[in-house]
């Protein structure tokens, strides 16, 4: 852990405060469409830089997008105080999420190319979700003492500030026994991997997306159980490392583990934590089985990420459409049998450099 250590504060603070707006959009814009667009704007920018940053972290090193990614985000915190309305906060907001595809993209495929990959892996995932629920709690908690939606803006930026100087130590990692990475191959061997990783990340945002309008009930409460999400996912990619699983079955195994835990947040927010867990355990199977296919992990993280941003996009927006259509009832259902569905793509993928390297038909 302490070689890992100065790129944990960095993946905290950039994720912290991509979710500092979030309990206060109100104070930033009026009216839902506005809000709308200040969320989503950020994760604009991260989706279009995502990809791109991990091919390039494999070309000119992981450690100076780390460092960019940080830089942008200070700015970006900066220019947010400064102009905290309108379009130009969009466009800051915009600016903050290509920092953190940046970021997110170099210091994943940093992490799983290290010796111990799947470890660190996990130290950097952990950090990530530990840094969204702060964003949330302590964002909503400095509106409330302070009288003021720019406080955890403010906090985080400030905390962004010695993360960016601490990116001085970080070193570089290597890139030996990885293959060149083939995009055609790649999309031809390993679809199907991406598709899983997308579904079942997505997952997390479904019920996210689901539960306030399903409940009803009280927002500090909601806050409470969906920060459960990202707690057990903190957890899990935490412990799950240590046990030594291998991939594809973990990643079949908890395909159908996750269709059912969505099924049962339908009838208890008890299962929030369990659908938390299960993402944390896929996440890393995924990172692991990513790092077996002995490809240069800057593309192939920046696929993931591309992958897992797209269904957070995607499946709560399909499953609030079926909600609307059908009842909650089916909006839960559905996005369970797709999850049970992927247990069965896994086996596709090839795991091992030698069947990237063959030729395919």
């Amino acid at each position: 852990m302490p070689r890992s250590l100065p790129v944990l504060p960095g993946i905290f603070v950039v994720m912290a405060l991509s979710n500092a707006v979030v309990p206060v959009l109100p104070g930033f814009a009026e009216g839902a469409a506005m809000q709308g667009a200040v969320y989503a704007a950020y994760f604009l920018g991260a989706f279009i830089m995502v990809l791109p940053a991990g091919m390039a972290s494999d070309r000119v090193g992981r450690v100076p997008l780390i460092r960019a990614g940080l830089f942008l985000t200070v700015a970006s915190g900066v220019f947010m105080l400064l102009f905290p309305s309108g379009l130009p906060l969009l466009l800051f907001r915009a600016v903050e999420g290509i920092g953190a595809g940046l970021f997110l993209s170099a210091a994943l495929a940093w992490a799983n190319s290290h010796p111990s990959a799947g470890r660190v892996s996990g130290y950097v995932m952990a950090a990530q979700n530990l840094g969204l629920v702060a964003g949330l709690l302590i964002a909503g908690w400095l509106d409330a003492a302070f009288d003021s939606h720019l406080a955890g803006i403010a906090f985080f930026t400030a905390l962004a500030i010695p993360a960016l100087v601490m990116s001085a130590a970080i070193r570089e990692s290597t890139h030996a026994g990885f293959v060149e990475a083939d995009l055609s191959l790649i999309a031809r061997n390993y679809f199907w991997l991406f598709t899983t990783a997308a579904v079942l990340v997505g997952m997390t945002g479904v019920v996210a997306a689901l539960y306030p309008g399903y409940t009803g009930g009280d927002p500090s409460l909601l806050a409470l159980q969906l920060a459960t999400v990202n707690i057990a996912t903190v957890i899990a990619v935490l412990v799950v490392p240590r046990l030594d699983l291998r991939p594809a079955p973990t990643i079949r195994a908890s395909s159908l583990l996750m269709a059912g835990a969505v099924a049962a947040s339908y009838a208890t927010p008890y299962a929030l934590p369990v659908v938390g867990a299960l993402a944390g355990v896929i996440i890393v199977a995924v990172l692991a089985f990513l790092t077996e296919t002995r490809i240069r992990q800057g593309v192939m993280i920046g696929l993931f990420n591309t992958a897992t941003y797209a269904g957070f996009t995607v499946l709560p927006a399909l499953a609030g459409v079926i909600a609307g259509e059908f009842g909650f009832l089916a909006a839960f259902l559905l996005p369970a049998g797709l999850a049970a569905a992927m247990a069965a793509t896994i086996g596709r993928c090839p795991a091992q450099q030698s069947a990237y390297n063959r030729p395919h038909p």
